[in-house]
């Protein structure tokens, strides 16, 4: 399987080219490693007629370009599968000079046999390099947590990786699969010219192939064995707030079954992979008599079954350290409820398996959920696959008629009842609502009747928010002096708790501060600042601070031109490219801001002139502004709320527009001239 874990607390981005994903790892170790002598040695016939065929269509702005690819695998049985792999790059640019790292991860159950390469460069001879020259090295830390694990990769580094030349290599592995299923990623972020795909399958037995963002292909049939080949694959050029590649690049999903029918290692759809997970976490959850008394002690002060449920969220969340043990199948399977409990730390299924364990102790039901947490990795269209997930969190149901204001990642299902989805690594998001990653997400619901592919709920616009309100006084020299006060919900309120979770001085709490304002004004002086709730998380997080900004107001021949928008950005230039848009748009979760401030204009000045009012609804996402005058006072608000988290491309014009929109009036001016004039 290509993705271990069930659990990526670190959310690192994601390549699009499998073979990437471990060039994080070799920068560190070849600064141990030393440098590798290149050493004559003739490419093989293979790797030579990928080098002379012509290059698949690409810009001027490719890296390298994929010549050949083989994936060839071969099944001997349900406990042995013998894969080989050959890729060759041709290096256009200094960019892509990471291709001339072969990158192969293996763990337990997995070995490497064979990895070597070559290098064919645009003039003089071949460079070859072998297997003793290969570098294993193990995963490093991931920041904020533990982990450790059996995974390690082996990495070869070919000589040359220079523009102009071509990179080759091929290795051999055996692997002692966890389930009867393959991968094959053919769609890259760089233009693929050719790649070849093939099976081999004992006598008797049966495949089934899955087509992902691509249209399905045949296979030809020789000899018992099957090959599928593309050729000119467009690169995935990465745009900004696309989704993530796993969920748009062309991908294959094959599974193959013995001739018996069962092995314990197939399935073929949501429900059967359901089934298959659940044999993983039979008696996890068994409670220990120190588990049971640990609920008594949390519970005992908690009135109602919802106060009892969160006094058991907040233990797991809080007390519960984040530690990834990950040795053979701990990857896929997560630790007992009683080893977790005793030792205090866990990865994402162990959480979930504690809190499901709790829950079960004040009579609670609850369900895993195996999920991704990029939103769009996963989609509705998905085949059953191991390969698509790295996270877990928790669908608890609700007892019948439970009902409260802050239990609002919720959804009706027709079997099980109220289900609230929770995830307990999420420590700073209170029980009762989601991540905006993991809202409109689709995950692997495991029920006592086998799987089923679920849409988490999506949250409304008012549950992440940002309300900043302010009040100001100008000068007759264009200063401006005040103070702003802000609350937030949601993942507006997360994402600052986070930022400023291990920070202990008090002028780098401000930073928050000073990068709005800084982004809002040409000049400014904090002369005060203090935060709101940052421990208490089922309370909106805060930020009051007071500022002046010297010449905020600007002279225009007599004229003073205000800007009554203070602070705060929410115009976008992401879609003012010269490139076409190839992918939807994708927010990170639904929002409602608003912005509300006041300005007394200075004694003999009156206004002369106000922006107009904005109304603009596009139905992904809305903006209202308007300027009012009473009296000495200028008042600004306005409101700016996503509402769907996908824009398709159809519409990156409309969302240009909306953009461009909101930038005017964020720059529009309120102009003031002199009393009587």
């Amino acid at each position: 399987m290509r993705n271990k874990s069930f659990c990526n607390r670190s959310r690192p981005a994601r390549a699009s080219d499998p073979r990437l994903a471990g060039l994080w790892l070799w920068a560190l170790v070849l600064l141990f490693a030393g440098p590798r002598l290149a050493r004559a040695g003739d490419a093989p016939q293979w790797m030579h007629a990928a080098a002379s065929a012509p290059l698949p269509a690409h810009d001027e702005k490719t890296d390298a370009v994929l010549l050949y690819e083989e994936r060839d695998v071969t099944v001997q049985s349900a406990d042995k599968v013998k894969i080989q792999v050959r890729e060759v790059y041709k290096i256009l640019r200094p960019g892509g000079r990471d291709y001339g790292e072969a990158v192969v991860p293996f763990s337990t159950g997995e070995r490497v046999n064979k990895l070597h390469g070559w290098c064919i460069p645009a003039q003089g001879k071949d460079y070859e390099v072998k297997d003793k020259d290969v570098i294993e090295a193990g995963m490093p830390k991931i920041e904020g947590a533990e982990l450790v694990t059996d995974s390690r990769v082996k990495i070869l580094t070919i000589p040359a990786p220079d523009p102009g030349n071509v990179i080759g290599y091929e290795y051999e592995e055996e692997e002692q699969p966890m389930v009867l299923q393959d991968f094959w990623g053919f769609q890259r972020k760089i233009p693929v010219r050719e790649t070849h795909y093939s099976l081999q399958l004992p006598s008797g037995w049966a495949y089934k192939a899955y087509w992902l963002n691509h249209p399905e292909q045949k296979p030809t049939e020789s000899g018992g064995q099957l090959q599928w080949s593309l050729s000119d694959i467009d690169a995935i050029r990465r745009e900004p707030d696309m989704p993530p590649p796993d969920g748009v690049a062309g991908q294959m999903v094959i599974s193959y079954f013995p001739q018996s029918g069962s092995s314990g290692k197939v399935f073929t759809n949501w429900q059967e992979m359901g089934t298959w997970y659940r044999g993983l976490i039979e008696s996890r959850r068994d409670a220990s008599p120190e588990i049971k008394q640990q609920v008594s002690i949390l519970t005992a002060s908690a009135p109602t079954t919802l106060q009892k449920m969160q006094a058991l969220a907040q233990f797991v969340q809080h007390n519960i350290r984040y530690v990834a043990i990950e040795l053979g199948i701990g990857g896929y399977q997560p630790h007992p409820a009683a080893e977790i409990f005793s030792k205090r730390y866990g990865d994402c299924k162990d959480k979930v398996t504690l809190m499901s364990s709790m829950l079960s102790q004040i009579g609670v039901d609850s369900y895993y959920v195996v999920i991704n947490d990029e939103r769009g990795s996963v989609t509705s269209q998905t085949p059953a696959n191991a390969f698509g997930f790295n996270h877990m969190v928790l669908a608890v149901k609700l007892p019948a008629g439970m009902s409260d204001p802050s239990l609002i990642a919720t959804v009706q299902h027709p079997r099980l009842g109220t289900l609230l989805y929770f995830d307990p690594t999420s420590e700073l998001t209170p029980f009762g609502q989601i991540p905006g990653y993991l809202q409109a997400n689709y995950g692997l619901l495991v029920a006592p009747e086998g799987g089923e592919l679920v849409e988490l709920p999506q949250e409304p616009p008012a549950m992440n928010s940002i309300m900043r309100t302010g009040k100001f006084t100008l000068d007759v020299d264009g200063l401006l002096k005040g103070e702003v006060s802000e609350m937030r919900l949601g993942d507006r309120a997360r994402e600052e708790r986070m930022r400023l979770h291990s920070v202990t001085k008090n002028a780098e709490r401000i930073k928050p501060i000073e990068d709005l304002l800084s982004g809002s004004l040409s000049q400014y002086q904090i002369t005060r600042a203090s935060l709101l709730n940052l421990d208490q998380t089922d309370q909106p997080f805060g930020f009051q601070y007071a500022f002046s900004a010297p010449n905020y107001a600007k002279d225009a021949g007599g004229l003073l031109l205000v800007r009554p928008r203070v602070v705060g950005v929410k115009a976008l230039g992401l879609l003012e490219t010269k490139e076409p848009r190839k992918f939807p748009i994708e927010f990170d979760a639904p929002l409602h801001d608003s912005d509300s401030f006041e300005i007394t204009i200075p004694a003999g000045f009156v206004v002369d002139d106000v922006p107009p009012a904005v109304d603009v609804d596009d139905g992904f996402a809305s903006y209202h502004a308007k300027t009012e005058v009473q009296g000495n006072l200028i008042h600004y608000s306005r409101t700016f709320e996503v509402k769907e988290l996908s824009v398709p491309v159809a519409r990156a014009e409309d969302l240009k527009r909306f953009y461009r929109i909101i930038g005017t009036d964020e720059r529009n001016t309120v102009v003031l001239k002199r009393q009587g004039s």
